[in-house]
């Protein structure tokens, strides 16, 4: 999972895009541009404002022009009334941008794409290749600002027309709202009336007739008074189209003929080729936005000026971008609800270094819209997780944002959406891609693809769409070195989940899927029917033999559905496989490898013997299962691409029987974390509790317990009902936050490792509230190498007071001292089920100690007590050895490697805990241990005269003086 040829190839992507829709419908914003809008909430004090790149006006309050343009003081408030109800609707956010905060507004991360001048030569010019279609804009061609798109062109004339274009994901839509809100808040004084037009909205009209004035009325009843002076605003009204390729226009006088009088009803695409033709409201200015392929649907005569809107194609406006939307303060960028700044700071670091230094990640960036996907998938993988959210969801919001209500070509009666024709020809390319295990694609690649299939010169057109207006979005050139004239997708994880897409909407089919379904169907019907006629045969003939032949013909529908039944068990077992194969060296679960990619860290380290070119496509099981689940079925259903029930079906028990079989076997920790990330992205729980149902040892030492990856275990195995036999989590960066969230798993857990988590008296309030739960079931409870300190402690004692399901607890090097195990000697009546207590390395001296096993010999059920490894003198061990060895029954105490003359019996536990932290131990420290240790040791065997006790300690010293030998001290 790696950008280039040296980073882990993973799931991310980038992009604010189409962010216009309503916050609580899924539909597109710019829909609704046309509804009235009747809110009077007063528009308050603007945002602090942040313009980059460009300005349409300086910052200013609305002109003093009112008193002349609109002279009354009824038109004056309606006006201001209109301004407010424009800027409460148009600052509505849609879900997928409520996630970066509750205070997130366009005003404070808006960065200005750029925009280069274009001729109608160039604009009309036919592209030949594909790979033309993928050059970046000419470098000769100016840029312009957003003030300057009605200046005056290069031969003085004034441009009152101007045209704005660019593919999907450029920014069309969040340019043309910013600049709404612009003028909401005074920063137009240009204009003293604007006026949005979503073309979607007006062609949803169809032929009845309204005037202009209607149509305007009827959507913004707040601009009913004004109406009659419209045509004394002159250039300082602004009408702005919004999506032209909506609208079928023509521009021919036996088509649409000339109408100058705003109050006459025409049909709406009438109205407004008269506006553009300047025939109605001849000194009215207008902005217009398209894709590049409706273009030529104006004449260029109408046109003062064209603008190609490029995206990001300037690496800073990039980093930019990045900069604003993540460093504000709602976007928490680690755990808990808000990252600290610097944590915020060194996230947007890392990732303007990775966008310097490797060209594939800045080429993607390259769409504004990919942008907005980066800052989502970061989101996800580093701040508090929204509940039902998943890495599949983001995506299908994605190209919601970017798709939703788009259809491919609004000329053609086939009325296609332009999402289901990318499935089927990208997602044909991508799953290619994938079975084949290659993400870079030649020219012959793509048009093999692209020209699947395409017969008629209708489909030739719908594909030269497609290739102007879409293809870049999913397409781009690659950049890296020795691989001139390739493609590869824009952001690696959309290969992933095209190809998902691909097969869950049973687009792949093979030839005899193709075929074999009609002809099996037409056999079994006529099969039927000559089965009942010579039935009847039959029995004035001697042919008992055919109806039972021909009886078999029937059997043709079961066999097919059979074999296409083994081709989703197929597809179900290769996904499978992915999702389990080790591919690296050292193994990174997915998650951490979609981190790595974004941020430029480098990636897990490929076996030597594993071949340099070798990909791997784990997001791809991720995606497949995520598509499945009925949120994201019900988001695609509405971008044109349903997914039938029962394929959803057929798909979901081919992956269960294949993960039935392959999921029971022990899994490393990061595969585990996988296999649980991808019933994460199911969303079925019934599904992952029969899958899951064998799983007894949840083992994920090592793996970074990130918010997400906390949210993804609790989310799978918090709603089971079998108990877990053990949870190890050791060495997983795990805080309080993480434990709060896996409290469901913790209660179904008997043995619950905790060690090497920096878990500090913050994170005991927890372990008590743990240990209080009426349905925890704990019996070993490990927070060994944590520094809980006495004041943790405290807490956990409160927690054990009212426990009664553990009876092995490690406090192992947890930093007590002596406050910490004299408070233990206080309380350790307070539970009367403990049978095992480790306290060994906590800086303890004799007099805490020897409290402590005081304690531990009068307890009535305490067997074992771990002291080695404390402060303490060769008196206090010989003291509380003799302790240990005066009366029968109570704990024993174990405080060296040696009882009396003879080796402990526990020898082999206290070298085994030295060896397992000997790289997280104070070195020093533990050196001067074992050397007292060894000191012991020598005294024993000189001590005594039995052989054998004296074999058994030179063994035991020659593994202490091995130990010291690694800590680089004396071993003789």
């Amino acid at each position: 999972m790696r950008w280039g040829y040296h980073l882990p190839r993973a799931s991310w992507g980038s992009g604010f895009g189409r962010t216009l829709q309503p916050p609580d419908e899924r539909i597109p914003f710019l829909i609704h541009w046309s509804w009235p809008l009747q809110g009077e909430r007063p528009l308050g004090p603007p945002r602090a404002f942040r313009r980059h790149h460009g300005n349409l006006a300086d910052s200013a309050p609305p002109s003093g022009r009112h008193g002349r343009l609109f002279p009354s003081a009824s038109a004056t408030e309606a006006i201001q009334r209109y301004r407010r109800n424009l800027a409460e609707w148009f600052s509505r956010l849609p879900r997928e941008e409520r996630q970066f905060g509750p205070t997130f507004a366009l005003d404070t991360v808006h960065v200005d794409p750029v925009i280069r001048e274009s001729t109608p030569d160039e604009l009309l010019r036919p592209l030949a290749e594909l790979a033309l279609e993928h050059q970046p804009p000419q470098a000769g061609l100016p840029p312009l600002a957003l003030s300057q798109l009605f200046n005056p062109d290069a031969s003085g004339r004034r441009v009152q027309t101007v045209v704005l274009y660019g593919t999907v994901g450029t920014g069309k839509s969040t340019l043309v709202r910013k600049m709404v809100l612009d003028w909401c808040y005074g920063r137009l004084p240009a204009f003293e009336l604007l006026i949005p037009f979503s073309c979607e909205d007006l062609s949803s009209l169809g032929p009845a007739p309204a005037s202009l004035c209607q149509l305007v009325a009827q959507r913004y009843t707040s601009l009913k008074e004004v109406l009659p002076l419209m045509a004394a605003a002159g250039s300082h009204l602004l009408f702005v189209l919004h999506g032209l390729e909506r609208l079928n226009l023509d521009f021919r006088l036996a088509g649409t003929g000339l109408c100058s009088d705003p109050e006459q009803p025409e049909e709406p695409a009438a109205i407004i080729v008269n506006l553009l033709r300047k025939y109605m409201l001849p000194e009215a200015s207008i902005l217009v936005t398209t894709r590049p392929s409706a273009i030529g649907r104006i004449p260029s005569k109408y046109v003062g000026r064209y603008g190609e809107i490029c995206g990001f194609s300037d690496t800073n406006l990039q980093k930019l971008y990045f900069q604003l939307r993540l460093n504000q303060p709602d976007c928490g960028c680690g755990s808990g609800v808000s990252a600290a700044p610097a944590q915020r700071d060194n996230l947007v670091q890392m990732l303007s270094r990775n966008l310097e230094g490797h060209h594939q990640i800045a080429a993607a960036c390259f769409l504004p819209s990919y942008c907005w996907l980066v800052c989502a998938t970061l989101h996800f993988l580093h701040a508090p997780t929204p509940a039902g959210q998943t890495l599949t969801s983001i995506y299908t919001s994605f190209l919601r944002l970017n798709f939703s209500g788009e259809t491919l070509d609004s000329t053609d009666p086939s009325n296609l959406s332009l999402m289901a024709y990318a499935a089927r020809t990208m997602g044909k390319l991508a799953y290619e891609g994938v079975s084949s295990r290659k993400t870079y694609f030649s020219e012959e690649d793509v048009c093999g693809c692209l020209e699947a299939g395409i017969k008629t010169e209708e489909e030739f057109q719908l594909l030269h769409v497609f290739r102007r207006d879409a293809l870049r979005f999913f397409l781009a050139p690659c950049v890296e070195p020795g691989r001139p004239g390739t493609f590869v997708f824009t952001v690696p994880a959309m290969q992933e989940y095209l190809a998902a897409l691909y097969i869950v909407l049973g687009l792949r089919k093979t030839t005899l899927q193709k075929v074999g379904k009609e002809v099996a169907e037409l056999v079994g019907r006529v099969g039927e029917d000559v089965s009942l006629v010579l039935g009847i045969m039959a029995k004035l003939l001697p042919l008992r033999a055919l109806p039972l032949l021909f009886n078999l013909i029937k059997v043709v529908p079961r066999v097919f559905g059979r074999i296409v039944g083994k081709s989703r068990e197929a597809v179900a077992q290769a996904m499978v496989l992915e999702m389990f194969r080790e591919e690296d060296y050292y193994n990174d679960d997915v998650l951490d490898q979609m981190g790595a990619s974004i941020l430029g860290v480098e990636g897990p380290r490929r076996h030597p013997d594993e071949p340099p070119e070798d990909e791997v496509f784990e997001l791809f099981p991720m995606f497949m299962g995520g598509l499945l689940s009925a949120h994201n079925r019900a988001v695609l259903a509405q971008l044109g691409c349903p997914i039938k029930n029962l394929d959803a079906l057929e798909n979901a028990q081919a992956i269960k029987k294949k993960l039935g079989k392959l999921g029971r076997q022990v899994l490393p920790p990061s595969e585990l974390l996988d296999h649980l990330f991808f019933h994460y992205e199911f969303q079925n729980q019934r599904f992952s509790a029969e899958v899951l149902s064998s799983l007894r040892q949840l083992n994920l030492a090592g793996v970074r317990m990130t918010p997400v990856k906390c949210t993804v275990v609790a989310s799978v195995l918090g709603s089971g009902r079998h108990a877990l036999d053990e949870v190890n989590l050791a060495s997983c960066q795990l805080d309080p936050a993480g434990l709060r969230t896996l409290m469901p798993v913790f209660l179904r857990a008997r043995k619950l490792g905790l060690q090497l988590n920096s878990l500090g008296p913050e994170a005991c309030k927890d372990l008590r509230d743990l240990l209080l739960h009426d349905q925890c079931q704990i019996t070993t409870l490990r927070l060994s190498n944590n520094p809980l300190m006495a004041a943790g402690v405290a807490l956990l004692m409160e927690g054990l007071a009212g426990n009664t399901s553990v009876t092995h607890l490690s406090l192992l090097h947890t930093g007590l001292g002596d406050n910490g195990l004299e408070l233990l000697a206080a309380q350790l009546d307070r539970n009367r089920q403990l049978q095992e207590l480790n306290v060994a390395y906590n800086g303890a001296g004799d007099t805490a100690a020897l409290a402590l096993a005081r304690a531990a010999r009068e307890h009535p059920s305490l067997e074992l007590l771990h002291l080695y490894f404390n402060e303490l003198s060769s008196e206090g061990r010989q003291v509380l050895r003799d302790l240990g060895g005066a009366a029968e029954g109570g704990a024993r105490v174990v405080v060296s490697l040696t009882e009396g003359t003879a080796v402990s019996e526990y020898w082999s536990v206290i070298l085994s805990e030295v060896q397992r932290n000997l790289n997280s131990w104070d070195r020093a420290r533990v050196q001067r241990h074992l050397e007292l240790l060894l000191r012991d040791l020598e005294d024993s065997r000189g001590a005594t005269l039995n052989p054998w006790r004296k074999a058994q300690l030179l063994r035991v010293e020659g593994e202490v003086r091995g130990l010291l030998e690694q800590l680089g001290g004396s071993g003789s």
